[in-house]
């Protein structure tokens, strides 16, 4: 496909999706005022304010550079579906929240919860139906022979080999395989019978480039044995503007998720991470953690004062109970509860170890002799877990994420595998408070972790959430 062919394309999607949102929007004006009573010719009459104007203008401005940020307008030949819906929700998402701000900022009462819920959910349906048209739409167009892209693999080794036989079992892709470029080596039989064909040596490399069509170089050789071969192709890649692929599996690790980032002006590093450390949607956990916590430590003051008076009444000692947890990549901080113990709780610890309940380092007892009656029932409550709000204020936690343990239990960490669930912010709820609490095993415990680290989203700590609130009521597992 012609480059200006391809602009007009992507130019024509860009348009289309400011469509869609702009359907998304009229359709959730059409549920609020419904619900309103108001009918179609009442909205339509309206007059329209020049502030009015200029917001919508800008908000116009806002979701074409959410999309543009998120990614939709890149080549997802070779992404997943799976993985451009959950771009497309993460677009949406942010044009979403950003619609809540400027009902904040502004006061539009059209911007109210449930048109932002319907606009969310239209525009989210709208979308992932179009994408998924689309791709059957180019997947049928590349398999009768257009839209294709002729790709060079350097390197006759496993890797490149396997790498070529995933791009023939998939003809959808638009590729069309030209050959290998590999030294000549006649001892290597599963070249000789994978059916396909070495095109030249490095030697000759430039000159194929010069003479025939190459959209892309996909680069499989052995670093370490050749990387001067391999520096050489991409810098002969570059000059002739010839789009370079390699593997990012250099070191064969197998969980963590990767990008592509400019660490230093100039140097270009694939970043390995699991989680999710920097983005919009961490940006906007934090602000939903800065947001919510902030609101429930004023909706919930009358309980905080209640529960720190009766803690003053009927035990010596201070309300506030702060000791040193380990947060993000093992960070040190003061997580702050309400004390539910005696005031000498931390030295009769080596009297009761021996009545752990639970499997593993941490230390727990369901019928502690150390915690007091007002203790015993802010625990079964969860109530003695709300100070934590300044904690997610702060920065230190967050509302999801796996909680924070004592030095102590650390120090008892036996895997290395473990100590990942340390490299997120700990939360004050996560799956393994919504699953049992204290009636899981530790191993159980670390794997839930595990798990949230690996499939975490936003949607997953709404969903934790929503979950906390019952779990909490039938104080399931609290100790």
């Amino acid at each position: 496909m012609g480059t200006i062919r391809r602009k007009l394309l992507l130019n024509a999607l860009k348009v289309f999706d400011l469509g869609l949102m702009l359907f998304a929007f009229g359709f959730a004006t059409l549920v609020v005022t419904h619900a309103a009573h108001a009918s179609l010719e009442d909205v339509l009459a309206m007059r329209v304010k020049i502030q009015n104007f200029v917001i919508f203008s800008g908000m116009l401005f806002c979701w074409h550079m959410i999309f543009s940020m998120c990614g939709m307008y890149a080549s997802h030949r070779l992404s997943s579906r799976r993985d451009e819906i959950l771009d497309l929700a993460k677009a949406i998402t942010i044009c979403t929240v950003v619609m809540f701000f400027a009902h904040l900022a502004f006061r539009i009462l059209l911007l109210n919860p449930k048109f932002l819920i319907a606009f969310w959910a239209s525009a989210m349906l709208a979308a992932v139906i179009s994408r998924v048209l689309m791709r059957l739409l180019l997947a049928q167009v590349r398999l009768h022979g257009r839209n294709l892209r002729d790709m060079l693999i350097v390197g006759t080794n496993a890797r490149g080999i396997q790498f070529a036989n995933k791009i023939k079992a998939n003809p959808a892709l638009g590729y069309r395989i030209v050959g290998f470029v590999d030294y000549d080596q006649p001892e290597l039989e599963e070249f000789k019978n994978s059916g396909f064909k070495r095109v030249t040596d490095f030697g000759g490399l430039p000159g194929f480039l010069r003479r025939n069509v190459v959209d892309e170089v996909a680069i499989a050789l052995p670093m370490r044995s050749m990387h001067s071969e391999a520096s050489n192709v991409a810098a002969l890649c570059e000059e002739q503007g010839i789009l370079i692929r390699f593997a990012s599996t250099l070191f064969d690790i197998k969980i963590s998720r990767r990008r592509v980032e400019e660490v230093v002006e100039g140097d270009s590093f694939i970043t390995h991470y699991t989680g999710s450390h920097e983005g919009w949607p961490v940006v906007i956990k934090r602000l939903i953690d800065i947001v919510c916590s902030a609101v429930l430590l004023i909706l919930l003051a009358p309980v905080l004062i209640v529960a720190a008076i009766l803690i003053k009444l009927t035990s010596p000692g201070p309300m506030i109970f702060v000791q040193q947890r380990l947060g993000l990549n093992k960070r040190h901080f003061g997580i702050y509860k309400f004390r539910t113990m005696v005031l000498d709780a931390e030295k009769r610890m080596k009297e009761i170890e021996h009545l752990n309940e639970v499997s593993g380092p941490v230390f727990k007892i369901k019928n502690d002799p150390r915690i007091t009656p007002v203790g015993k029932f802010l625990r079964k409550t969860s109530i003695d877990e709300l100070p934590q709000l300044l904690n997610v204020f702060k920065g230190d936690m967050s509302l999801v994420g796996p909680r924070p343990l004592p030095i102590r239990d650390y120090e008892g960490f036996s895997e290395d595998w473990q100590r990942r669930r340390f490299s997120i912010r700990p939360g004050i709820t996560c799956l393994w408070q919504i699953g049992g609490r204290s009636s899981i095993s530790f191993e159980k415990w670390m794997e839930l972790d595990l798990q949230y680290i690996d499939k975490w989203s936003l949607w997953l700590d709404l969903e934790i959430l929503v979950k906390t609130i019952p779990a909490v009521l039938r104080g399931s597992g609290a100790a």
